[in-house]
């Protein structure tokens, strides 16, 4: 959540243990899962990244 915050996301709102966070001017949100301290796995991380509009290497250097 910190690279896409650092991205211009912000958390709209908390719907269950679910963060959809917006960017203004975008049309897609993004569902980012926290279910306790479990990390994303690889795949679900790769498609929010691509939705972000972002590169893996992009999202690394936000880190």
């Amino acid at each position: 959540m910190k690279a896409f915050k650092a991205h211009g996301y912000v958390v709209a709102r908390i719907t269950a243990s679910h963060y959809i966070m917006h960017k203004p001017g975008e049309v897609f949100a993004l569902s980012i899962p926290v279910h306790g301290h479990k990390t994303l796995k690889p795949g679900l991380l790769r498609s929010q990244i691509r939705t972000a509009g972002l590169t893996v290497e992009q999202f690394i250097a936000l880190l």
